[in-house]
């Protein structure tokens, strides 16, 4: 045999297909991996810098609560009013001596329950540098401090003429404008966050004072101070309307190098987290994680380290290349299985095609087996053993075909000469004055013609009425005239309209047959057509056979119109219901066709639906 290129095989085709398949299904396998892979890393990057970053959050908002709580302690508190009150017009502390000594009382009574309750405050004495209670006159102030050097000259004056003091003094709340300065250091002055409050008399809205808490950077600091922070990460700080980027173990203020893309929805935790796909100073894309510190106005951001997120994905494309590489040595070695499983057996059935073309027909049995190459070697085997015998049947055959033929030629009658003699039979017949035998015999013969015309062509209904007329004919001879038909056409136009042959004649007959026949009486049939509109259809041609039989049950019914019914007794027995059914059904569609209403004792209606089509004059 000619030998043919790989790809024209079978087996170069499959190996080919599998081959691909395999490399289609790897290429899949590594791009969905790699799609949620990196998805994956990627929320898991930000859902763990959410929890590293409320950690902080949680820590600086409870310290900042416990902090603000003391404030408003402070400006609440009787026994402070009460000192305040009293030492608002005075300048300097009263002698023992002095008549208003019992002043001096209350002025250690005042600051030692203010230190009572700095030192009950959680980690004021760690992060609160100063606090500073003070008259408006700014002269014998409370001061408390754990600082060595924390008493300094004048410190209520240095406090009220900070730059801040008088815009946070007059806030309805507290006012958060970033980090300052502590003012009572000179050198190397620690960041601070001030917090001021004014404090009012508990007689009137009259400010009588204000206090003032020094809180130290470290806060926040601190709580960095474990952060995992890689070098191409960056941490923000926003307090009120100033920003500060967190650079060897300090704040540093600055405007973030960066500009919004768009928010990452779904992907952190909680609700009040922000995510964001930013864009750097550098033109690259990186993800910004944004969580509120518990105070209004300060927040807390990292810029995630994409060297960190690279690194995480290197393992995941180790991970996916050993899958692709298992999937690629799959594909090899069903490749070479299959090579094994079809090659051997088509060389073999290929050199038995060559010996049956060389003209041995004997039987091998190495071709034989329980697969599919087995199964069509069993049928070359059976083909061989059975060419010699076909090819004598089909001479055989031959032989048997001419006897046929010449036997059919025999039996055949030539149609002129029967419509001749049926001619014959009625001229004899009139001049006997026998008109009932020329009637029968002229539409016998008009039904012979149209017999031999056969069924599949459509004809005018006119002609189709009157193929029924003759046929209804010779039924009324054999009848004895106790059964009438009346055929009602709702206009002429309609005897235009195209119906198949031989579609009346059936029902015509089942009526006879099964209807009328079965009650033993005079029956009538009832043959009307009329156009109808249909919403569905448009405009369509409906007639309607009823018949005073006795009627049919709805498994009659089915049985009529699935073919199950017996078969006629007469010579249209070819031309059943089921019959003009099928075919108006092969050329319309399912939406045309017959169906039946029967009433068992009283009636049946057949109803058949055809399109409305008119034939040219």
């Amino acid at each position: 045999m000619k030998k043919l290129l790989p790809f024209k095989t079978i087996r170069g085709r499959i190996i080919t297909y599998t081959a691909a398949a395999m490399l289609v299904l790897a290429v899949i396998t590594v791009t969905i991996c790699f799609t949620v892979f990196q998805s994956f890393l990627r929320r898991n990057q930000i859902q763990s810098a959410e929890y590293n970053l409320q950690m902080v959050c949680h820590n600086v908002e409870d310290t900042m609560n416990n902090f603000t709580a003391l404030s408003r302690w402070c400006s609440n508190n009787g026994e402070i009013s009460h000192y305040l009150e009293a030492f608002k017009d005075r300048t300097r502390m009263p002698s023992i001596s002095s008549s208003d000594s019992p002043l001096r009382i209350t002025a250690i009574s005042t600051y030692t329950r203010l230190k009572e309750e700095y030192r009950n405050t959680p980690r004021a004495s760690e992060y609160i540098t100063r606090v500073i209670i003070s008259p408006v006159n700014r002269r014998n102030y409370l001061l408390v401090s754990d600082l060595a050097a924390a008493g300094t000259p004048d410190a209520a004056g240095t406090v009220a003429r900070a730059s801040y003091f008088e815009e946070m003094c007059a806030a309805p709340d507290y006012l958060w404008n970033g980090f300052h300065s502590d003012p009572f250091s000179l050198v190397d002055p620690e960041p601070t966050i001030p917090l001021i409050r004014p404090i009012n008399s508990p007689y009137s809205d009259q400010v009588i004072g204000w206090s003032y808490f020094s809180v130290s950077s470290r806060l926040i600091t601190d709580s960095l101070r474990s952060y995992p922070q890689p070098p191409d990460s960056r941490l923000y700080v926003t307090i009120g309307s100033r920003s500060y980027v967190l650079e060897d173990g300090g704040f540093r203020e600055g405007i973030p190098e960066y500009t919004a893309i768009s928010p990452v929805d779904g992907s952190a935790n909680n609700p009040d987290t922000q995510v964001q796909k930013i864009r750097m100073a550098d033109g690259s894309s990186r993800f910004l994680v944004t969580c509120p510190l518990g105070v209004e106005g300060w927040t807390i951001s990292n810029i995630l380290s994409e060297s960190a997120f690279f690194a995480q994905r290197q393992v995941y494309l180790l991970i996916i290349g050993f899958i692709t590489l298992i999937i690629l040595c799959m594909g090899a070695g069903l490749a070479l299985t299959l090579n094994k499983a079809i090659g051997r057996p088509v060389k073999r059935l290929c050199g038995k095609i060559d010996d049956i073309a060389r003209g041995d027909f004997s039987r091998m049995e190495e071709i034989e087996g329980p697969d599919e190459f087995g199964i069509i070697g069993r049928g070359i085997n059976g083909m061989s053993e059975n060419v010699v015998t076909l090819m004598d049947k089909r001479v055989e055959d031959e032989r048997q075909k001419k006897d046929l033929e010449y036997q059919i030629l025999q039996s055949q009658i030539n149609p002129h000469f029967l419509y001749n003699t049926l001619n014959s039979i009625k001229w004899m017949a009139t001049i006997q004055n026998a008109t009932g035998i020329a009637e029968m015999t002229t539409s016998l013969a008009r039904l012979m013609k149209n017999v031999s015309k056969g069924t599949a062509a459509q004809i005018p209904l006119k002609e189709e009425l009157d193929l029924v007329k003759d046929y209804f004919l010779i039924q009324q001879y054999r009848y004895g005239g106790s059964i009438t038909l009346d055929c009602r056409i709702e206009s002429e136009e309609l005897y235009r309209c195209l119906i198949h042959r031989f579609t009346l004649q059936p029902i015509i007959e089942n009526a006879l047959f099964h209807g009328i026949e079965p009650k033993g009486c005079a029956g009538h049939i009832l043959l009307s057509a009329e156009r109808v509109q249909s919403d569905r259809l448009g405009t369509v041609l409906q007639i309607s056979v009823t018949d005073n039989g006795v009627g049919m049950s709805r498994e009659q019914i089915e049985k009529v119109l699935s073919a199950q019914s017996a078969p006629s007794a007469d010579f249209f027995r070819q031309v059943g219901i089921h019959n003009v059914n099928q075919r108006i059904h092969y050329d319309f569609g399912e939406d045309y066709g017959i169906s039946i209403d029967s009433v068992e004792g009283q009636y049946t209606t057949m109803t058949i639906t055809l399109p409305y089509r008119l034939s040219e004059l």
